[in-house]
């Protein structure tokens, strides 16, 4: 019962954030996501409904690193989404925490991918 409470309130939350950014062609939305044992990351025209860039952790490149999500893999991660979001021409976007606190391993992810060139 309380999982599916936790589960309600963090929709609630990602709901939220969704009314107030949305992503276009020229600036898409950079959605990222954090499990137990992986990272996600994407950039989203919502416009067209269509993702312009995917990178995670189970990407063979990455794979090869053995990264987990925890701080050193948001950071890899971050650099490595933002120098492929540089290679499809996309230079500034709209973040998205998904729901979660921008803390931790979000802001790390983040600010890495400032790092790496985008702009938000």
């Amino acid at each position: 019962m309380n999982t599916i409470r936790k589960a309600s309130l963090l929709q609630k939350r990602r709901w939220r954030i969704r009314k107030k950014i949305t992503g276009t062609a020229l600036r898409p939305r950079v959605s990222v996501r954090f499990t137990t044992k992986h990272i996600y990351a994407q950039a989203i025209d919502d416009d067209k409904a269509v993702t312009l860039v995917f990178l995670g952790t189970l990407d063979p490149e990455l794979r090869k690193q053995k990264l987990t999500a925890n701080l050193a893999g948001a950071k890899a991660l971050g650099v490595a989404f933002a120098l492929k979001a540089k290679a499809a021409g996309l230079a500034s976007v709209v973040f998205d925490r998904n729901g979660a606190l921008y803390h931790g391993k979000v802001k790390v992810f983040a600010d890495a991918a400032r790092e790496g060139g985008l702009q938000f």
